[in-house]
């Protein structure tokens, strides 16, 4: 993780400080439906009140693709920003030019504005030059408090950094302080669980991982892959048939790095992913032809929870089932469970990311009892992938 300042080293007494937050949250109705990385961005804008600065906050909203979009507007976004820092929240029509100047000059120590969505401009995604300027002409400095946003090299996630004195924000610092801790100086044992439909989508993630961790479990329809390439027939189940070869590259670089990977022993099956389904419970290597697995059996669970309890850093990347459809969200939810039990009793460092997850946690309940949880998705994907992220690395 490259060397940053933090917002604590900022004289921000009465400046304009420009901030990229990722306010792409949901919306419905023009009404934010969830409000959660509204809120975790909050802490950065209330201090920056407190300390007198003139807050002016940057992002994007879906992808306008350089045209202006109504229904991808920032504006019902003020209303839930507004609530979120307890202050009232002016908005601008645009994020450059008079518009932009007109609100911003308005502004008085401790008040903030939200600027319309960047991606109106072309220049946004292109990092342009001229774009970076306009931009720039608005502040005196930049925070970047956009991690989800930190793997794209756009005007305002890495090119003010260069042209302006450049901070990470709190939510910024507190991610690469947690993802720092789970994979670049982590206390072991290391385990890393890593679920989705397809392995296609997390091959550098799961060949990144193998020369990192300890244990490496691997779940949902990507441990069906690694099941077949071992010559275990999985049915109707979901199964990149053509990876097999990959996947066994991948268990061999295991074996030759010490890592133990860690595969379903047992599984549970129905001839349809649909609520109410008859379900079958049986060893991964039982499987008959007409049937699919969709979750991981009990036994998998149980020898999930001991590696745990032997582990003292978790980094968790999707789920082990089809956890979004009932019964087979069981596995998932008893080790999120486990997770947070352990992480609560300060003997487990627990990081876990991406959409999926997320979800998953959420629904299980325990997303406020793991260590940390991150919101972002691509940006956690390439970290997991040991990739060097644009906007992390301008903040250096």
């Amino acid at each position: 993780m490259p060397k940053f300042k933090t917002l604590g080293e900022a004289d921000v007494q009465g400046k304009r400080v420009l901030v990229r937050a990722d306010l792409n949250v949901p919306v419905k109705d023009g009404k934010v439906t969830d409000a959660t990385r509204i809120e975790r961005f909050a802490p950065t804008v209330k201090e920056l009140l407190t300390r007198g600065a003139r807050v002016i906050v940057l992002s994007h909203f879906d992808r306008p693709k350089g045209k202006r979009v109504p229904e991808m507007s920032l504006k019902p976004i003020a209303a839930a920003l507004s609530k979120a820092v307890g202050a009232e929240v002016a908005f601008a029509d645009d994020c450059i030019g008079p518009q932009a100047e007109s609100v911003v000059d308005a502004l008085k120590p401790g008040q903030v504005a939200l600027l319309e969505n960047l991606r109106y401009h072309n220049g946004e995604e292109a990092n342009d030059k001229a774009f970076v300027a306009a931009l720039a002409k608005l502040g005196d400095i930049y925070v970047n408090d956009a991690f989800s946003a930190a793997h794209r090299a756009h005007a305002s996630t890495e090119g003010l950094a260069h042209v302006l004195p450049a901070f990470a924000g709190r939510q910024m610092q507190a991610e690469l302080e947690a993802l720092t801790a789970a994979l670049e100086h982590p206390k072991t044992p290391v385990m890393a669980i890593v679920g989705g439909s397809k392995i296609s989508t997390k091959l550098d993630v799961l060949n990144n991982l193998v020369r990192k961790v300890q244990f490496l479990v691997i779940g949902g329809g990507m441990a069906n892959t690694f099941l077949n390439a071992q010559g275990i027939d999985v049915g109707k189940s979901l199964c990149e048939r053509d990876l097999a070869d990959t996947a066994r590259e991948i268990l061999a670089t295991a074996q030759v790095s010490g890592c133990e990977v860690l595969l379903p022993v047992d599984v549970v099956l129905a001839n349809a992913l649909k609520e109410g389904v008859e379900t079958h419970e049986r060893l991964a290597d039982a499987v008959p032809p007409d049937m699919m697995i969709l979750d991981v059996g009990p036994d998998t669970v149980q020898l999930l929870r001991d590696r745990i309890d032997a582990c003292k850093t978790l980094l968790w990347n999707g789920p082990l089932g089809a956890f979004e459809i009932t019964p087979f969200h069981k596995a998932t939810f008893e080790i999120a469970h486990h997770v947070a039990k352990v992480s609560k009793a300060g003997a487990l460092v627990s990081v876990a990311g991406g959409g999926d997850t997320v979800a998953a946690l959420n629904a299980a309940g325990v997303a406020d009892d793991l260590t940390y949880v991150s919101t972002a998705g691509g940006a956690f994907l390439e970290w997991m992938e040991g990739k060097e992220l644009p906007g992390v690395k301008a903040l250096g």
